[in-house]
């Protein structure tokens, strides 16, 4: 009788694709980290034994450069029609974003020798807006770079800070002052309460306001040698 009914299960779950692995090993590093993640793991919350993954997936490298892969498939490709400087924006906020959603996949995103069609997409269209936008092949190099250091950069500091929201940080910053000495740092508490501690006051707003810094840079050295195209082919 029990192998009949395990016969009935068997033919009431649905295939094993390699799309349906990497959803599940998505879910389960969502749920605790990319360290976490195991064929044993996965086999057990797809319902299957281990073996059965290793036909749609070699090894969990495989499935971390999926994984990416898909995580790179979630940003915002840079709409070239408002210029460069909204693609390179609006792309930021999406990359910035889906980081924060995917907490664990920030250390991944450029660690894979072997990337997916997602990832290749993503890098040939932000390079692809950056050229339309007037820059040179060099100076393309330099904003990308720039950008995604300031991106992933930000989206690191934000995600280790020991609050979430601006009551939780109110409550932090508050404790801080208070067992400081007085008069010791008053720099530091000027902007503890003149700044962070005021009512409404988010982290992630500096996001953009630094982003914007990047832009406003990379938009003034545009027209200087080794940055534009213009100025490159005199």
């Amino acid at each position: 009788m029990a192998d009949k009914s395990r016969t009935r299960t068997a033919k009431k779950r649905p295939p094993i694709t390699r799309e349906a692995v990497l959803a599940a090993a998505l879910e389960l590093a969502d749920a605790e980290g990319s360290a976490a993640l195991t064929m044993r793991k996965l086999a057990d919350r797809i319902g299957v034994e281990a073996m059965s993954i290793y036909y749609h997936v070699p090894n969990k490298d495989a499935i971390l450069t999926g994984l990416v892969d898909l995580v790179f498939g979630e940003i915002e490709l840079p709409a070239t029609e408002h210029g460069w400087r909204r693609a390179m924006h609006d792309r930021a906020v999406s990359t910035r974003n889906v980081l924060v959603r995917h907490r664990w996949a920030i250390g991944l995103m450029d660690s894979r020798r072997d990337p997916g069609l997602s990832t290749l997409r993503h890098h040939d269209a932000v390079i692809g807006a950056l050229r339309a936008g007037g820059f040179s092949i060099a100076g393309a190099a330099h904003a990308f770079s720039a950008l995604d250091s300031y991106i992933y950069g930000f989206v690191l500091q934000e995600l280790s800070l020991p609050f979430e929201t601006s009551e939780e940080l109110a409550e932090v910053a508050d404790g801080i002052v208070t067992e400081m000495p007085a008069g010791e740092f008053p720099h530091l508490t000027e902007m503890a309460v003149r700044h962070a501690m005021l009512p409404g006051y988010s982290y992630a707003n500096e996001f953009e306001i630094g982003l914007d810094l990047i832009l406003d840079s990379l938009e003034q050295r545009l027209p200087l040698p080794g940055w534009g195209e213009a100025a490159a082919s005199d």
